[in-house]
């Protein structure tokens, strides 16, 4: 689904990304994992788009994507939810899920509505509501809505438990086993390690812009470099 080769890029001509190579097969969950500052979210956006690569290959479905314009980019079925959720607080519930269609599935809007909220029963109930006004929990189940609502073949998901509290952080990635399990392949981008491969196939983990470990989610679980790096143990 998702091949990305050699990847370098980064701002004002200083590399962040020095190198990446990651897959993503069909119907997986491939879970992105780093502390702040390891170049996930410049990974996320160079893939996406956003950021122009220096150098290297990103290739989605079989075609190469590399340097092509984000709105094509969410045209072909590659959607990112940004960490930050990235809502318009000043829109209502309604008005934010419709925007995911804007450019991709806005002929089956209708449907996809229904299937959003048949998900998130909570946003049906708010849908008049400015989302502004409503909870991080919330708010972050209208960021993924919206993503949905554009028919992803992938979906990046960045940070989704930030600022969440640990009730809502543990909904949140049972929702995402959710989606997956329906058959939408799923990048995870987290800094919560073990929730994370808890639900993932396979995982990277990204430090100063290079991949330093990979390999089945299961067997990162017990890697005493990752617990020690990460967990303290």
């Amino acid at each position: 689904m998702l091949e990305v080769g050699g990847l370098r890029s980064g701002y004002g001509g200083l590399d962040v990304l020095r190198g990446i190579d990651m897959q993503v097969g069909d119907k997986e969950i491939v879970a992105v994992l780093g502390a702040n500052g390891a170049g996930k979210s410049t990974l996320n956006n160079t893939i996406c788009g956003i950021v122009a690569p220096y150098e290297g290959k990103v290739r989605f479905a079989g075609s190469d994507i590399t340097g092509k314009a984000a709105h094509d980019i969410v045209a072909a079925g590659l959607i990112q939810v940004p960490e930050g959720r990235r809502i318009f607080p000043n829109m209502t519930v309604r008005e934010n899920l419709e925007l995911g269609s804007y450019r991709r599935a806005k002929p089956r809007r209708v449907a996809n509505m229904e299937r959003v909220v048949a998900i998130f029963p909570r946003l049906k109930e708010r849908f008049a509501q400015k989302a502004g006004t409503l909870s991080g929990g919330e708010q972050q189940m209208l960021a993924i809505g919206r993503g949905l609502m554009a028919e992803p073949r992938l979906l990046i998901l960045d940070e989704p438990s930030l600022g969440l509290s640990p009730l809502l952080v543990e909904g949140m990635f049972a929702l995402i086993a959710r989606i997956n399990a329906e058959g939408l392949a799923i990048v995870l981008v987290e800094q919560n390690v073990m929730q994370s491969l808890s639900i993932a196939h396979r995982a990277y983990v990204i430090e100063n812009g290079r991949v330093t470990l990979s390999g089945a989610a299961a067997e990162l679980m017990q890697n005493a470099e990752l617990k020690r790096s990460y967990l303290g143990m």
